[in-house]
């Protein structure tokens, strides 16, 4: 398992993989007032209200739309001086910027606050979800989310068609990007056939070394700091989005649509499913292995190669529960004579929450929630939201549709709920245990803080889903199961096993997070279980004297289950997404590693 963040959560707690722009407190009656002199389209707006002739009042209503949605008035201003008074344009822009200020790159000292949220991560790489993996399929608002990331390039890029020739469109530019346009034309003279980002580099050189000159007067130093500098990095951070996108186009495989792997209890498979397993795959001992379905190009491939070329079983836990959960199983399971658990948990939000169907806005249209996530929401989110919809409902009504859009983004990414009359909130703790099919309280107590339940959840099994896979094994061994769970994490599969019926004659569970072996622990005792419960702290250190004395001690494995940390899997991290041979990733091998073992060991003992 990754690395656990303890502590007590609060809005304090910032996180970088996707945070949200923090804006000035607004009041109910009276807007922010303007800070300085700037420029909106051909209006010139002063301080204080004072306009000249041809100005409008500070802060007009089409500006005071965009404010009482978040944006800083800053970017607003900037919005509309690119776009004019295109209501759609400037949404867009505004999206784009605050795309760009969320990068997981370290952002200067003058950028703007960022809102800070409930987390149980310090880098984008311990993200265990990507918002991106659950806009596949069905999900048509993706294109609106993809249109507010794509239309940087309308906000910084000419035009291919533009009748400018390649060097004038380069000059513009970077004059655009606030570089002088003398500075810019020594930079193509001197660097003739160097591309955009090239030149960038070379002024922003000449700039640092004019910077660091003793000699040079200090009224014509440049200030680093300045719109130019701020403007170069946002260009450099557009680059890096564009990669990683491009990394998650080209790079992922396409994944069955539907998701149902070789059949669900709601949904009827094409055909008969049939697969033949390769000899030395057949069990006992059986095998279960889980991962994020939206990995890397070539890494479901490899995970297949290494567990005997078994095909993947790819299912979304949406089939299963109100929640999406997509992800990919490798297993020698039978699969005939599968059954689901009883009762069958709701399957839609509203089943799920009843009391919120009463504000339950028509214009939003989730049936599902998507994939729950470490992470949620902040409280100033939900606030900024209610405010932005009591705006627009004294501006006429119901939220015009670029607001529609912008708080169903925010609650689709956040799984925000409608609690009252314009009021969301994040998913409480026990209502995440409930859609993943824990027991109530299994995460709550013994010192465990908000922030380590909601880390430790967002990393388990969805536990009907795994229950229905392991189903075939009630009849297989009806006097009980002795199992080895790998990146055990909060007991996923050893509930599963529980509620099937399974008796758990033997766990040994391996778990690196001290706060997840505590809560197994916990749940261990208060069911009351007869067997015994092993743990182990440490994949790499079960070695085969340690796997030998347990076998000799246990009678051997039944089943080996785990999923390995998904850390440079999933599509959220944009920083170390390096695949199997990632730091946390690479744990996989040891699953690999381990299953052989137990497999040589035992069938030694058989002989």
């Amino acid at each position: 398992m990754d690395k656990n963040l303890s502590g007590e959560d609060n809005d304090s707690i910032d996180w970088d993989t996707e945070d949200e722009l923090e804006i000035q407190e607004i009041p109910d009656t009276t807007f922010s007032s303007c800070t300085n002199l700037r420029n909106v389209g051909q209006h010139t707006v002063r301080c204080h209200g004072e306009a000249s002739s041809s100005s409008v009042p500070c802060q007009s209503k089409f500006i005071q739309q965009f404010i009482v949605m978040g944006f800083p008035e800053e970017s607003i201003a900037k919005a509309i001086e690119q776009n004019g008074e295109n209501e759609d344009l400037v949404l867009d822009a505004l999206l784009t910027f605050k795309a760009l200020e969320d990068s997981p790159e370290e952002q200067p000292s003058t950028s703007l606050q960022l809102e800070p949220c409930i987390s149980s991560d310090d880098s984008s790489s311990q993200y265990s979800e990507n918002f991106l993996d659950d806009i596949y399929e069905e999900d048509s608002w993706s294109s609106n989310s993809d249109n507010c990331i794509n239309s940087a390039d309308q906000c910084y890029l000419r035009d291919e068609s533009s009748s400018l020739s390649e060097k004038e469109q380069t000059l513009l530019f970077l004059a655009n990007m606030g570089y002088p346009v003398e500075e810019a034309s020594i930079a193509m003279e001197r660097c003739q056939k160097a591309s955009l980002a090239e030149l960038i580099d070379f002024m922003c050189a000449a700039q640092m070394a004019r910077e660091e000159d003793v000699y040079l007067p200090e009224d014509v130093k440049p200030k680093l700091n300045s719109g130019g500098y701020k403007k170069r990095k946002m260009y450099n951070e557009l680059c890096i989005r564009k990669k990683q996108r491009a990394l998650l186009d080209e790079e992922t495989i396409a994944l069955p649509n539907p998701m149902i792997g070789f059949g669900v209890p709601t949904e009827s498979v094409p055909g008969i499913v049939q697969r033949i397993l390769p000899e030395q795959a057949i069990g006992p001992p059986y095998f279960y292995y889980e991962n994020v379905a939206l990995a890397p190009k070539g890494v479901w491939d490899a995970i297949s190669r290494f567990l005997y070329d078994i095909e993947p079983e790819f299912v979304d836990s949406k089939y299963f529960c109100a929640t999406a959960r997509k992800r990919g199983y490798v297993h020698n399971l039978p699969i005939e004579g599968r059954y689901p658990l009883l009762p069958l948990p709701p399957h839609t939000i509203h089943e799920a929450f009843p009391l919120t169907k009463k504000w339950w806005p028509s214009w939003d249209t989730r049936i599902k929630l998507n994939c729950l996530q470490t992470s949620i929401g902040s409280a100033r989110l939900a606030d900024r939201i209610r405010k932005a919809m009591e705006a627009m409902e004294n501006f006429g009504g119901e939220p015009p549709v670029r607001v529609q859009k912008y708080v169903l983004y925010e609650c689709r990414k956040w799984n925000l709920l409608w609690v009252g009359r314009n009021k969301v909130a994040p998913l409480e703790c026990d209502e995440v245990e409930m859609l993943l099919g824990f027991p109530r309280n299994h995460t709550r107590g013994g010192g465990i803080s908000r922030t380590d339940r909601y880390k430790s959840l967002g990393n388990s099994f969805q536990v009907d889903t795994v229950a229905y896979h392991l189903s075939v094994l009630k009849d297989l061994f009806p006097k009980g199961i002795n199992v080895l769970s790998l990146f055990s994490g909060i007991g996923g599969a050893e509930v599963a096993l529980y509620r099937l019926g399974i008796p758990l004659n033997n766990v040994v569970a391996v778990e690196k997070s001290e706060v997840n072996r505590n809560i197994v622990r916990s749940w261990w005792e208060q069911t009351n279980q007869r067997g015994n419960l092993i743990d182990f702290d440490d994949v790499q250190k079960l070695n085969g004297d340690r796997l030998e004395h347990l076998i000799d001690s246990l009678g051997g494995f039944d089943l080996v289950i785990g999923g390995s940390p998904c850390n440079n899997l999933t599509g959220s991290n944009r920083v170390t997404r390096d695949g199997l041979e990632g730091e946390d990733s690479a744990l996989f091998f040891d699953y690999v590693r381990i299953l052989e073992l137990v497999k040589s060991i035992m069938s030694s003992r058989r002989v």
